[in-house]
């Protein structure tokens, strides 16, 4: 509840600067900027590290990154201006403004970007990508080697993973709970979900299955579906992918550990929900995309289409 409550209120924050266009200011190559609280710290300066909440957006309102969502802060390295790429009104121009407590929105000019750095601009942009950002720990480089200032970060960070692992069993039941679930669970930990409980075989090692699933985490949020009806209304639609039930073998480490497990458990034609502890999906990792969080328990809605006995043939 806390976190919900300083997420909801630095939104809000955030949501009446942006109806505050006109308090933008200039800065260095066509930046804009607005400093939504100033904590009176000392500013970020080269080879100082911040701890940064931050949601990054299109100007076309794309959602493009949310650390909120993710659940982790991103640690930033203030550059020295020297080093070749960085320019006037650019990333580190941004964070060099801000210190521990502050908040800010930034208007990176794309324009700039790609007269300074030879990049084209990205076409899911018009003019400007804009920054929210809240610095929530200031790491200053001050007489400290670089290896004794990354032990001080690395320790910060590893407290903000242990936070996330620590919270996983409550977001599990935070969403049982909200959603009035009842709900049949193994001795791993999974949870079930029937809607609907098939008549046909239960598959095994080594049978063929086909499936239509929509994975979520328990926020809500649709990271998968092999359904584009939800993967558009998700607005996680990919053009390039063919949509349709993914079809796999029981047994072999062609999935994860939960899905192997609940599918064992499911007859031919049954529809279910699956509530997955991270120890049996993505783990302390979470996945390469960055689209599911280290310690994240997952939510599929599946409906188990076919089962093709091993005998048969892959």
């Amino acid at each position: 509840m806390k976190k919900s409550f300083l997420v909801l209120a630095l939104a809000s924050a955030f949501l009446f600067g942006a109806c505050q266009q006109n308090k933008l200011k200039d800065g260095p190559g066509g930046l804009k900027y607005q400093i939504v609280k100033d904590a009176g710290e000392e500013k970020a300066q080269a080879g100082d590290m911040l701890s940064i909440s931050m949601i990054i957006k299109s100007d076309r309102d794309s959602l493009l990154t949310d650390t909120y969502e993710i659940g982790l802060p991103q640690i930033v390295n203030i550059a020295p201006d020297s080093i070749p790429g960085l320019y006037p009104g650019d990333h580190n121009t941004m964070f060099s403004m801000l210190g521990e407590g502050d908040s800010a929105i930034f208007h990176l000019d794309l324009d700039t970007m790609a007269a300074q750095t030879g990049s084209p601009k990205p076409p899911f942009v018009d003019s400007h990508i804009i920054f929210y950002v809240k610095v929530n720990k200031h790491f200053k480089k001050g007489d400290l080697t670089d290896s004794a200032h990354y032990e001080v970060v690395n320790a910060y960070f590893d407290t903000q993973i242990e936070n996330l692992k620590n919270a996983e069993s409550g977001k599990i039941e935070n969403y049982v709970s909200s959603n009035n679930l009842t709900t049949e669970s193994t001795s791993s930990g999974l949870q079930i979900v029937f809607e609907e409980k098939g008549t046909g075989v239960t598959p095994t090692a080594t049978d063929t299955v086909l499936v239509n699933y929509t994975g979520r985490l328990t926020n809500g949020k649709v990271f998968d579906s092999s359904i584009e009806e939800e993967a558009m209304k998700a607005n996680i639609h990919n053009p390039m992918r063919t949509y349709e039930p993914a079809k796999f073998v029981i047994g072999v480490g062609q999935v994860i550990p939960g899905w192997e497990e609940g599918l064992a458990l499911a007859p031919k034609g049954s529809k279910f929900k699956l509530i997955i502890p991270s120890v049996h999906a993505y783990g302390e990792q979470g996945d390469m995309r960055g689209q599911i969080p280290p310690y994240s328990p997952l939510v599929f809605d599946i409906e188990l289409i076919d089962v093709i006995p091993a005998t048969n043939g892959n």
